[in-house]
């Protein structure tokens, strides 16, 4: 095909008529001191080549002067870094203080970035301690309360019930943060989208709601069923399966990317879940607690893939409507399981004034509290934070059940523990750790290697660096 004449030509031997003609090209003083302001210094100038020279003074194919071969202090040969002081504050007008506009932008923004993460990260330090004590508080509590008010059911009930706050909650803090406020019935509505274009029906409801309100359910009564055969640390500590579960869901359901190190991690957790087992001798009442939070971390896995697959992902409005949904739904249609369960004794508890009605609400509230965390902390910290205060009440129901002396700690009971935990902090990994931890150690291999080369620069020797490649150059990325 032939090449139209106004194609500009693709390489400098195109136009080797023109450039026998500028060979003895002389820079004029004006298109010099243009030049000067975004380059380097006069030898920059007197030290290129014809065609350089056209390239800088023509802009020939969007070459920019400011973009030359020595931008870079680090890409200068090391002999003309000496040198780069002086040439700046000549090219500055001899100001030796002076800074570029462009360092000082980067030096706020870098400062502006910093102090964007401290402060993530200080919250994240908060959001650990309150998740951490918030699900230790409400097992604790659990399992005080079941000395004197023996009937899960009716406190599963009791305590999903309290869902309903989560959209008012939600509502008060719209009409404090967003600037466009909102008519409740506005507001409904917009999150009711979530759901689909018809919002929220009969048959969503049926279908996409009370499905999740049965494994919320069942969730929590299978967990506080746990706490009465077996000790807080034992239930603490194989819930924290429901994270390898959750995995292995979604690598099978959502066909999620497989990773060997979560394999790994969901190994831990069956082992430890075995050793747990093992630690009590297979006693049937050890081994239906075990069994009871196993399946209670089961529900748990399965109702976030099956939320995911189902739903998508959600909004803090549109999550705080369907826990609010979910907790009305249960007030309404489920509230007949515990009138029922109390007269056929399953669960009976005498008259109101024998219920203790401070430790429910206390369990109540802590369980709300643990919910907010969980599904809003992310607005403030890294999920990871969130996820760790978790694994870190482990320890502290230990620490409890050691000094209430409900449990004996054998090396097989320390060991299943130990496992568990870290299987779930091997969970937490990013999907490219790998990739993170190679260039972490190039980076730090790299500010080894730099105390060397000023020692041999001071001593008057030039290294010969070798070219390393820009795979292996540190990205700039957030905490994990």
């Amino acid at each position: 095909m032939r090449k139209s004449p106004d194609v500009s030509p693709r390489r400098l031997s195109d136009i080797s008529p023109q450039l026998r003609q500028l060979k003895y090209l002389v820079v004029d003083e004006s298109i010099k001191e243009d030049t000067l302001k975004s380059s380097r210094s006069f030898e920059d100038i007197n030290s290129a080549s014809i065609e350089e020279r056209i390239l800088r003074i023509t802009g020939y194919y969007g070459y920019q002067p400011w973009n030359a071969v020595y931008t870079n202090r680090e890409d200068r040969p090391r002999e003309n870094v000496v040198g780069s002081t002086a040439d700046g504050q000549a090219a500055n007008g001899g100001a030796p203080g002076a800074e570029p506009a462009t360092g000082r932008w980067r030096l706020r923004c870098c400062i502006k970035v910093t102090a964007v993460q401290v402060r993530k990260a200080l919250w994240g330090i908060a959001m650990v301690m309150c998740v951490c004590s918030s699900w230790a508080g409400s097992t604790q509590l659990a399992k005080l309360t079941f000395k004197q008010f023996d009937a899960p059911f009716t406190l599963t009930w009791f305590a999903t019930t309290w869902n309903c706050l989560f959209f008012p909650l939600y509502y008060i803090g719209h009409l404090c943060k967003s600037p466009e406020r909102q008519t409740p019935r506005q507001r409904f509505r917009e999150c009711c989208r979530f759901f689909g274009d018809d919002g929220l029906t009969a048959k969503v409801f049926f279908t996409k709601v009370a499905p999740f309100g049965l494994l919320w359910i069942l969730t929590n009564y299978l967990y506080l069923q746990a706490l009465r055969k077996i000790n807080t640390t034992d239930v603490s500590a194989l819930f924290c399966c429901n994270k390898a579960f959750v995995f292995l869901l979604s690598w099978i359901v959502l066909r999620d990317r497989f990773m060997g190190v979560r394999i790994v991690a969901a190994i831990f957790a069956i082992a430890g879940i075995v050793m747990m087992t093992y630690a009590d001798g297979f006693h049937s009442h050890s081994v239906m607690g075990i069994t009871f939070v196993v399946a209670s971390a089961s529900m748990s896995a399965l109702y976030k893939v099956l939320f995911k697959m189902v739903l998508g992902s959600a909004k803090f409005g549109e999550a705080a409507l369907f826990l609010t949904i979910v907790g009305g739904a249960n007030f309404v249609f489920i509230s007949f399981v515990p009138v029922i369960l109390y007269f056929t004794h399953v669960e009976y508890f005498g008259s109101l004034e024998d219920i203790p009605w401070l430790y429910l609400c206390g369990v109540a509230g802590l369980l709300f509290a643990f919910n907010i965390l969980v599904n809003f902390g992310i607005a403030i910290t890294y999920p990871t934070l969130i996820s760790l205060g978790i694994v870190l009440s482990v320890p502290v129901n230990a620490m409890v059940d050691l000094y209430t002396c409900e449990i004996h700690f054998n090396a097989v009971r320390l060991i299943a523990v130990l496992i568990i935990c870290l299987g779930f902090l091997m969970l937490l990994l990013p999907e490219d750790w790998d990739q993170c931890f190679i260039q972490l150690h190039a980076k730090l291999q790299s500010k080894r290697e730099e105390p060397a080369e000023e020692e041999a620069g001071s001593s008057g020797h030039v290294p010969v660096v070798p070219q390393v490649s820009t795979s292996w150059q540190i990205p700039a990325f957030s905490a994990l």
